[in-house]
């Protein structure tokens, strides 16, 4: 009777507190899209054009478009990759962004990366910080970069990020996105992390200003083959529509590649368990899966599919069901074990 009793509560009233308490819209997921390898085989290669991402298409799958890798050196001022953003090289590039922007594609610029240097520049004192911010800034008004995405893969202290997103937000107003790209386990208390300063105490201070975090699960730092790093990430207390899935779009692009046949698994199930799902991000763009070199826009197209495809999975199950309310219990008492701790600190 217990047993019956239970199912009962739960089948009538499990599905309207899921609508009450995941009551964002599906539209917000994200598709995110890298673009770094600008000319294939180089600079001498042929552009990789990002228009085929719009080519043929009544709703345009891409979201968001994050150039990369913006670079601040010591001598000679800002670099998109090995070049000066305003070398010939780049003229087709420009072209291509300003005609996504047209149809309502979001493009923005990636600072930082594997390559080190830009931000230990940003974190002197605020002499050091203006003589490279200038160029940066600069370059963003230039070329209509409506946001920034903050790589740091080095060391930078809390305060002089956000002296840095404080100043982004002064200069460009509410509408500029700012955006984050930790390795995953970086969002996970006490995990991994290669930007010096803790992004739980940064979304805590700096939450209202920073759109998304693009958590990099791959080099190790994360497994996308299941969703349970996913999961203890949203436990550690970072709201899901905030949490963007990066992943690898080509075994050659880095270490960590995981099949599309198991990831496109991964994104339905995250899609279903968490309507506000933040969406995914693919590094990088010029040869992803499962177009490749020929056809790289189609990665884009599949993974707002497998969204999609979430939204549709059957959640009234009692398998999923109890699934969901075991996690959402766990969430609960983990949350209550960091605010008890603190308060016994």
């Amino acid at each position: 009777m217990g047993v019956h009793n239970s199912s009962f509560w739960l089948g009538h009233f499990f599905p309207l507190l899921l609508l009450l308490v995941c009551g964002v819209l599906a539209d917000n997921h994200r598709v995110v899209v890298y673009y770094q390898t600008t000319n294939a085989n180089g600079s001498s290669g042929k552009h990789v054009s990002l228009l085929p991402l719009l080519y043929n298409k009544k709703d345009i799958s891409v979201t968001h478009i994050l150039l990369a890798a913006i670079h601040l050196n010591d001598t000679d001022g800002v670099h998109l990759n090995d070049f000066p953003p305003s070398d010939p090289l780049f003229d087709d590039v420009w072209t291509d962004i300003a005609i996504l922007q047209s149809r309502g594609v979001v493009v923005t610029g990636m600072l930082g990366g594997a390559a080190p240097g830009s931000f230990t520049r940003l974190d002197g004192d605020e002499e050091q910080f203006e003589r490279y911010y200038g160029p940066l800034a600069d370059m963003i008004a230039t070329y209509n970069l409506q946001g920034l995405d903050l790589d740091v893969e080095e060391h930078m202290s809390l305060d002089g990020v956000i002296r840095l997103i404080d100043r982004l937000r002064s200069d460009f107003g509410h509408d500029f996105v700012i955006t984050l790209s930790p390795v995953a386990s970086a969002l996970q208390e006490g995990g991994s992390n290669l930007s010096g300063f803790s992004y739980i105490d940064l979304e805590a201070r700096r939450g209202d200003d920073i759109s998304f975090y693009n958590a990099q699960f791959y080099s190790g730092f994360a497994n996308p083959s299941s969703t349970s790093d996913y999961e203890d990430i949203i436990d550690s207390g970072f709201a899901p529509d905030k949490v963007v899935m990066g992943l690898l779009t080509n075994s050659a692009n880095g270490y960590g590649f995981v099949e599309l046949n198991t990831t496109g698994s991964v994104i339905r199930e995250l899609s279903a368990e968490y309507p506000d799902f933040g969406g995914v991000a693919g590094w990088e763009y010029f040869n992803s899966l499962p177009g490749n070199i020929t056809d790289p826009e189609d990665w884009a197209d599949w993974a707002a599919e497998q969204m999609a495809a979430g939204e549709d999975l059957d959640t009234s199950t009692v398998q999923f069901r109890t699934k969901r309310a075991m996690h959402d219990t766990w969430h609960v008492v983990r949350r209550w074990g960091r605010q008890i701790d603190r308060w016994l600190r």
